[in-house]
């Protein structure tokens, strides 16, 4: 009977034990998983209440965009492209946890976060909610090294590998904080109803220059403020409807402050000047680009001028490179109207 109740002791002994070390490592999971969460908590189910995100690289740049009605702008409330918001409320919505960096790995990853990363910070309703610091991607680079701020759990001193649902690459690219790659490249988007008229102005060459007005149904043209004769109505509408959907070819990333500067101070080829039905008006000034060879105008003259490509100074001040091609049914005025060039030498 003794030993029966030894055994018994032993057995219940044993249970207690058993039962004790469960609940310790049921409860030392949960913490840890707790733990994990806060670590990992990047995404965001819901992303409607998002209405600000600034970013900022170790370069320098910093990039503000603020949701303003139903579309994104910048700081200053310029037009930004919408694109780039989508794939960022995209990540936040869709980024999930790939991994934990190996131990030996981490504290070499944590030093190079501190002098490369891009920090983004991002507002819910006006007011801070988190912030990502992401690094450098993964070692496969089917992810990113991350790191997490945020207003619920504080700041995370362990980085982690990250990446976005159903896709294998790294995060990175979406997010960058140099403002020139998030300006609109549109110049105009009118509407002949919109344009009340259009003065194309060439320096250097006046007799080139010429005037569209717009003043309900009637439709003159100019050339050095003589009313042009003749005129096929059919070719006025076609260059006003020239202005709908007019696109820089990108910003400019070759001109420092300093040579954009004295490029503005030259004199440019043509200023053009599109004046709309509320009085709005978008100037842009033309300058021309040097070429190492002459090339060939659209006279058959040859000249050291870059006849794929020119300067373009938007309303704003801004530098940006566009392409001849789209620009030419806009300041070729003789393509549509009868222009007197006789004044201009052509080629044999």
């Amino acid at each position: 009977m003794e030993k029966s109740t030894k055994k018994r002791m032993l057995l219940i002994g044993s249970l207690v034990i058993i039962g004790f070390m469960s609940w310790y490592t049921y409860n030392l999971m949960n913490k840890s998983n707790v733990s994990d969460s806060e670590l990992i908590a990047f995404n965001y189910e819901d992303v409607k209440n998002i209405d600000k995100i600034r970013l900022s690289d170790s370069y320098g740049y910093i990039m503000e965009v603020q949701k303003k009605g139903t579309e994104w702008v910048d700081a200053e409330g310029r037009c930004i492209q919408q694109e780039g918001v989508e794939f960022i409320l995209e990540a936040f919505k869709n980024i999930e946890f790939k991994g934990y960096l190996p131990e030996n790995a981490r504290s070499q990853q944590i030093k190079m976060m501190v002098t490369q990363h891009i920090k983004v910070e991002i507002f819910e309703n006006e007011e801070w909610s988190k912030t990502w610091y992401i690094g450098s991607a993964s070692q496969d680079h089917y992810g990113q090294v991350m790191l997490l701020d945020s207003k619920e759990y504080g700041k995370s001193d362990l980085p982690v590998i990250m990446k976005i649902k159903g896709l294998d690459g790294i995060i990175e690219p979406r997010f960058y904080a140099d403002p020139r790659k998030w300006i609109c490249t549109k110049i105009f988007a009118s509407d002949i109803s919109q344009i009340t008229s259009i003065d194309v102005k060439y320096i250097k060459e006046p007799v080139r220059s010429f005037k569209v007005l717009k003043k309900g149904a009637k439709l003159d043209v100019f050339q050095q403020n003589k009313k042009l004769e003749k005129v096929d109505t059919s070719m006025i509408f076609s260059y006003l409807n020239s202005f709908k959907n007019i696109h820089f070819e990108g910003p400019n990333y070759e001109l420092n402050k300093k040579q954009v500067d004295s490029l503005k101070r030259t004199t440019p080829f043509v200023i053009l000047t599109l004046t709309e039905t509320n009085k709005h008006q978008t100037k842009i000034r033309l300058f021309k680009i040097k070429s190492d060879e002459p090339q060939q105008n659209e006279w058959g003259l040859m000249e050291d001028s870059d006849m794929t490509k020119l300067w373009c100074e938007l309303p704003s001040g801004q530098l940006v490179k566009c392409q001849y091609f789209v620009l030419n049914p806009l300041i070729l005025g003789h393509i549509y109207f009868p222009l007197n060039l006789d004044s201009i030498k052509k080629a044999e």
